[in-house]
């Protein structure tokens, strides 16, 4: 199957969520609407080599993003045992949402057919979307590398408000 280049245009609504995250609490993109804007980074699997590497980047520029007027949080399918343990375990200062039955993966349509070592598989494409404060998508970035990323992230944002 096809990477998708482009599902959401720019400017268009994106997909609303109410999740659980690692603080105990609901996040609604919603909540959000008319304050800050939101980066939405999926990936896979907690505590993993690819996504500690990816969660790890978003913590070391965590501050820099919210100086730019953004909220970062990251969306997987572990459940909250899961996200507080490697929450802690790597000192992340922004939220991890619980999405376990993959309602906001399939809105995000990042819930894809891959295909690992020939045989054809359901799974994450690792996928970040920044949304303006009004609750439109400003870019997506779809079947990343998590190395880098965080920092290509901050930068399109750091472009935006030049």
């Amino acid at each position: 199957m096809a990477i998708k280049e482009e599902v959401y245009k720019k400017g268009t609504a994106a997909p609303l969520f109410e999740l659980m995250g690692n603080d105990g609490q609901i996040h609604r993109l919603s909540d959000y609407k008319g304050k800050k804007g939101v980066i939405v980074f999926f990936y896979p699997k907690d505590d993993t080599p690819g996504c500690t590497t990816e969660s790890c980047e978003f913590k070391e520029i965590y501050d820099e993003i919210r100086s730019l007027g953004y909220e970062v949080f990251g969306i997987s399918r572990d459940g909250m045992k899961s996200h507080i343990n490697f929450s802690q375990k790597y000192e992340l200062p922004y939220i991890i949402l619980s999405d376990e039955d993959k309602k906001t993966h399939l809105d995000y349509q990042v819930w894809t057919e891959k295909n690992m070592y020939g045989k054809r598989t359901m799974g994450v494409e690792r996928s970040t979307f920044v949304i303006d404060k009004e609750g439109k998508m400003l870019k997506e970035f779809r079947n990343v590398k998590a190395k880098g990323h965080a920092l290509k992230i901050y930068q399109f944002i750091n472009e935006l408000n030049e």
